[in-house]
């Protein structure tokens, strides 16, 4: 019976979680309430709970959790000074006297803000405020619309630098060396935030380049669902304003990007120190479009604060819920259960892909790459499986989940700001070729690792 206590922690966290309690306190109180009654029956040894202050420590003193207000701040700055708003502006003049232009420009200025901000909450919101009613009023097929910023929205996963590939980055890192020691390597090698960066990025482009491709072919094939924005010029030719607004609107967040990512991918920084370059780039980018007042700062730094509070509070909240599950050999019990599976590490990683597929329906992804990788990560890492790899399937996974009906995360952001003539049945049949384009390029993936492994290999090294 005790071998069982352990699966009841987990569930129960899982339910006071979908019952809409903060997440942190979730968390950390239903550990604390099954080690009290734990202790009490004799069941659980409160000495677990003495490292909670050294782990506290660990993680105020964590170099690379820095990153996170950093991006953080600059996805908010740059949300703020409308740069949004510009890109697809810009974007839609450009690709306009296409078939299906604006929709290839929702998914470019989708990608984008991915790596500019790594928010997908915000990107979905805000490309679902400005570019829907846009789309609906010249003719588009809500269903396609809402689908297209839907899928674009969720880049923000995947796309470096992405919030979702700091954490794993750090959690994996862990996991990577306690796999090693567990092993009896007590010199172990390390995986980074910038070796997920770099491994993510082929994925990621690769994934824009099949929803453009799908966009293409339903422009080609189904016109009636993506008509032209703007009347195709009869000489051909682009006008030089059109140019010079292209240029404008285009080259200052491009360089932002190059500049954060290509310090990282360089070796010119770490992705801390990247991050605030990202940081006051954003800054200059909003100065430069006079929307760097003083309100805005503050609502940015505000805003800032909220959010990295709640990513360090779940973190502390999942640390106490990570020394009581091992407290009670839940490590123990995950590990005999993943090598005991049919396939053995083909077995194990499938079963970890559905088990977080699924939890991505009920949790965030902060709640399970703090909660879940931990536990699962480690034997996973200990049967072979490379970590970067690992790390890239796990974000496209999450990725796909919070695109799925009927529970997907972007779903309900897309619905919460949506005309009222967009039904949420239309929003579900929209996603549905581009939750079909996801699992592919995690087929591919999955049959191809070099696609995460081959970058990180040639920047970084062996």
């Amino acid at each position: 019976m005790a071998e069982l206590i352990p699966l009841g922690l987990f569930l129960a966290a899982c339910l006071v979680l979908m019952a809409g309690y903060p997440v942190a306190f979730s968390l950390a109180g239903t550990a604390l309430i099954f080690a009290f009654i734990g202790e009490l029956a004799g069941e659980f040894d409160t000495a677990f709970l003495g490292a909670m202050p050294n782990r506290l420590y660990g993680i105020m003193t964590n170099t690379t959790l820095l990153a996170v207000p950093l991006f953080v701040f600059m996805g908010v700055m740059l949300e703020r000074s409308r740069v949004a708003e510009n890109l697809l502006d810009t974007m839609a003049a450009l690709f306009g006297r296409l078939r299906g232009g604006l929709g290839f420009s929702v998914t470019l200025v989708g990608m984008l803000l991915a790596a500019s901000t790594g928010i997908v909450g915000a990107t979905v919101v805000t490309m679902g405020l400005l570019s829907l009613p846009t789309m609906l009023r010249h003719g588009y097929d809500p269903r396609l619309a809402a689908g297209t910023i839907c899928a674009s929205g969720t880049l923000g996963q995947i796309i470096p630098p992405s919030i979702v590939l700091v954490l794993l980055g750090d959690v994996l890192s862990s996991s990577y060396q306690q796999a090693q020691l567990d092993m009896g390597i007590f010199s172990p090698e390390t995986v980074s935030v910038g070796d997920l960066f770099s491994g993510a990025l082929l994925p990621g482009l690769l994934l824009v380049m099949l929803y453009l491709t799908y966009l293409g072919l339903v422009a080609t094939f189904r016109p009636q669902a993506m008509p032209r924005a703007v009347p195709s010029p009869t000489d051909g030719s682009m006008d030089h304003s059109l140019l010079r607004r292209v240029l404008r609107g285009l080259l200052p967040p491009l360089l932002l990007i190059v500049a954060v990512l290509g310090s990282i991918m360089g070796g010119f920084a770490t992705p801390t120190e990247a991050a605030s370059v990202g940081a006051v780039g954003a800054i200059l980018l909003a100065a430069s479009q006079r929307q760097c007042t003083w309100s805005i700062l503050r609502e940015v730094v505000l805003s800032t604060t909220r959010v990295t509070s709640m990513v360090f509070l779940i973190l502390i909240g999942a640390s106490i819920f990570s020394l009581v599950f091992r407290g009670y050999g839940g490590d123990i019990m995950v590990a005999d259960l993943l090598t005991s599976m049919p396939g053995g590490k083909v077995g194990a990683m499938l079963a970890v892909m559905l088990l977080m597929f699924l939890l991505g329906f009920v949790l965030d992804f902060i709640e399970i790459t703090f909660v879940v990788v931990p536990i699962v990560g480690p034997v996973l890492l200990a049967m072979g499986l490379d970590p970067v790899w690992l790390g890239i399937m796990l974000a496209l996974n999450l990725q796909t989940s919070f695109l799925t009906p009927p529970f997907g995360f972007a779903l309900f952001y897309l619905r919460g700001v949506a005309p009222p003539e967009i039904t949420t049945r239309q929003i579900y049949q929209g996603v549905i070729p581009f939750i079909g384009l996801q699992l592919l390029m995690l087929i591919l993936l999955a049959a191809w690792p070099p696609l995460a492994t081959w970058l990180p290999g040639v920047v970084f090294g062996p």
